[in-house]
C-alpha cells in the first residue's frame, strides 16, 4: 500500500467476525486489538439491528461508524468526522443516514407476496421470542434485540424453488430480496452497497487516499466486497465457500468465521 493511504476495514458480522453458531469472536480478538492499537477503523456492515450492534461495539471497544440491516442505515458517532454528514439526522448520539424503507412497509410487502404466490413466508414479525431463539440460537436478550427491526425483514422460505418468483414479486413492489445465512431478507430496494459507498466517501473527504479491505462470507456481502481493494471471503460453517461469489480480485481465505477473519487480517499485514 502507498504510505499516504489509510487502511479501512469493513466487515460482516454473523459467519465472518462472529461465529455462525455461538456468535463469539474470541479467535479474532487479538487481531481486533491490534487493529485498534494501530488506529485502523473497523466498520461493521451487517444484517443485524442497531439494538444488536450497539452492545457488540461496546464489548469490542469499537468506536467506528457502522451499517445496520443490510444497508438500511449508516450510523456515524457524533463528532467522528469534522463535518456533519449530509442527509443525516441525529439519534442516540449518532448521525444516521437512512437508505431503507419503514419496517411496516416491508411487512405489508411480505403479505402481498404471499397472496400473489399462494405460499407461506414466515418473517421475523410473525415469530414469537421463543421462535427466534429456536431458529437462530440467540439468547432471549439477543433475540429481543434482533426483533427491533427498522429496515429489514428476515423471512424463511420452505420451498427454495420459489425464490425466483419471490424476488420478482418483491421487485414489482420496489423491494429487494437478499440472501444471508439462515434467512432471506426483504429490504427496501437497497443493499449494503450504497451504504458502504456513502461511508467510504465520508472517509475520503476526511483522509483523502484510503485503501479498503472487506471481509464477508455470504451472498449479501457481495456489494460490500465489491467496494474493496482487498475483498476477503472466509469459509462457511462446515468448510467451503458460498457459491455465487466470484470476481477477479476476490481473496479466499481458509478458516470459518472468526478463525478465517483473523487470517484475513494476517494476510492483509503481508500486502
Amino acid at each position: 500500500m502507498e504510505p499516504e493511504s489509510r487502511l479501512i476495514i469493513m466487515t460482516d458480522l454473523d459467519g465472518s467476525l462472529l461465529d455462525y453458531d455461538t456468535y463469539g469472536y474470541e479467535p479474532a480478538r487479538s487481531a481486533l486489538e491490534d487493529l485498534q492499537a494501530r488506529g485502523v477503523p473497523v466498520m461493521f456492515s451487517s444484517s443485524k439491528t442497531f439494538a444488536e450492534v450497539e452492545p457488540l461495539r461496546l464489548e469490542m471497544k469499537n468506536v467506528d461508524p457502522f451499517i445496520v440491516e443490510n444497508g438500511g442505515a449508516v450510523y456515524v458517532p457524533e463528532g467522528y468526522f469534522p463535518q456533519v454528514p449530509e442527509n443525516s439526522v441525529v439519534r442516540d448520539g449518532y448521525h444516521v443516514i437512512e437508505f431503507g424503507v419503514p419496517y411496516a412497509k416491508l411487512r405489508e410487502g411480505l403479505r402481498t407476496i404471499e397472496q400473489k404466490l399462494g405460499i407461506r413466508l414466515k418473517g421475523f414479525g410473525d415469530m414469537s421470542l421463543d421462535d427466534v431463539v429456536a431458529t437462530t440460537g440467540l439468547s432471549p436478550i439477543q433475540a429481543m434485540a434482533a426483533q427491533k427491526r427498522e429496515y429489514d425483514e428476515p423471512f424463511l422460505v420452505n420451498d427454495p424453488s420459489k425464490m425466483f418468483e419471490i424476488r420478482h414479486e418483491a421487485g414489482q413492489l420496489g423491494l429487494l430480496v437478499v440472501l444471508a445465512g439462515r434467512f432471506a431478507h426483504l429490504v427496501g430496494g437497497t443493499h449494503k452497497g450504497p451504504a458502504c459507498r456513502t461511508l467510504l466517501d465520508l472517509f475520503r473527504k476526511h483522509w483523502g487516499s484510503i485503501k479498503i479491505a472487506a471481509i464477508g462470507d455470504s451472498l449479501n456481502d457481495i456489494p460490500m466486497l465489491e467496494q474493496a481493494d482487498y475483498p476477503f471471503l472466509v469459509e462457511q460453517r462446515g468448510g467451503g465457500y458460498q457459491s455465487g461469489i466470484a470476481f477477479k480480485q476476490l481473496i479466499r481465505v481458509e478458516g470459518v468465521g472468526p478463525i478465517g477473519w483473523a487470517k484475513c487480517i494476517q494476510q492483509l499485514g503481508e500486502v
